[in-house]
């Protein structure tokens, strides 16, 4: 199983002073300690992970304080983006890397977002899929076509010429069994996280997303690749662990509300806006008592061992530990250790 730091933070606006010490201080432990990547979102307009705007510049900054570990976006929102302008960023980046870029794809999920490109908002699942391809074939040195500024059909390319001469891809789902099939047709890694899906459900799709993978036939025997993003934060007892993180994570759930709920509530559309105050509270206490309980790394090791066997026995090939949730900085650095003896005796 391979361990990776996912962020994703709660309020972007809470802090007036060094804003990204820890995503900057967590890459560098993670780089130290043998963890795989680093992910960073691109998300627009709103406190709830506004920290993180563009993930080539988060991943440029990373570059530059790291040696070895891989730099992912966790997600490019492809159609907010033209294909050149996204292969050009990521290939800026691999050059500071030396060859450590990976980008997973994702359709956007928030209208207000597509501000940037409301032309796209409608198709944005199909653009999705098309830019994928693009990009890759841009990465490769290949020319797409375009037009020009006065009417005239270009062939382009990018530049500079990244490191890797493929580009490692995935593409993101919140959980939609069409998506997890699309990436495993498109020959891409999945990221997923337990958002509005239980253990079960995630099974099934992985399921889904493998036999699609299977079916591309590749000669390299290429079974495809699994994060599931989960929050993580661990400590020598259960009960501390779950009175630190009761109240930040409880926070993050509410800011988080659209996507706990899914699409759908008992097979009808919900509008988490039109809630009860009470009812939401229901939710949000019930959300909590799930994902310390069956649905993160949260609480001692020796617990969180148990759900990393878990989550291998259903396919999942990558923990993403998402870790900035709200906890103060030192508390979540500290941390950092027991989730390093997790990776250590997981992989031993």
């Amino acid at each position: 199983m391979d361990f990776s730091l996912f962020y994703f933070a709660n309020d972007s606006t809470e802090a007036t002073a060094d804003r990204y010490e820890l995503l900057m201080e967590g890459a560098k432990f993670a780089d130290r300690n043998g963890f795989s990547a680093v992910w960073t979102p691109e998300r627009h307009f709103h406190p709830f992970g506004g920290l993180y705007p563009n993930p080539s510049v988060t991943g440029a900054a990373i570059a530059a304080v790291t040696e070895r570990i891989g730099i992912r976006a966790g997600s490019v929102v492809a159609p907010l983006h033209h294909p050149l302008r996204i292969a050009e960023e990521w290939s800026v980046v691999d050059n500071l890397s030396h060859g450590r870029v990976g980008l997973s794809f994702a359709s956007g999920w928030h209208a207000t977002d597509f501000a940037l490109r409301p032309e796209n908002y409608a198709d944005r699942r199909t653009i999705l899929l098309e830019q994928v391809e693009q990009v890759r074939a841009l990465w490769r040195g290949e020319k797409i076509t375009v037009t020009d500024g006065v009417g005239t059909e270009q062939r382009l390319g990018v530049y500079p010429p990244p490191v890797q001469p493929e580009l490692p891809v995935w593409v993101t789902s919140a959980g939609g069994v069409e998506t997890f099939r699309n990436a495993g047709r498109s020959g891409s890694g999945l990221l997923t996280h337990l958002l509005g899906q239980d253990l079960d459900d995630l099974a099934h799709k992985i399921g889904e997303y493998r036999k699609a993978v299977a079916e591309l036939g590749r000669p390299d025997g290429w079974t495809g690749h699994v994060a599931l993003m989960v929050h993580a934060f661990l400590g020598d007892d259960e009960d501390a662990v779950r009175d630190t993180v009761r109240a930040p994570l409880g926070d993050y759930l509410r800011s988080s509300l659209g996507l706990l709920l899914g699409s759908q509530l008992d097979g009808r559309r919900v509008d988490a806006s039109k809630l009860a105050p009470e009812d939401i509270d229901f939710i949000v206490a019930r959300s909590f008592d799930r994902y310390f309980d069956d649905g993160g790394l949260l609480g001692t090791v020796d617990k969180a061992e148990r759900m990393v066997e878990r989550f291998r026995a259903i396919g999942v090939d990558e923990i993403a530990c998402l870790i900035d949730f709200g906890l103060p900085t030192p508390a979540v650095l500290a941390g950092l250790e027991h989730l390093n003896r997790l990776r250590a005796r997981t992989a031993a």
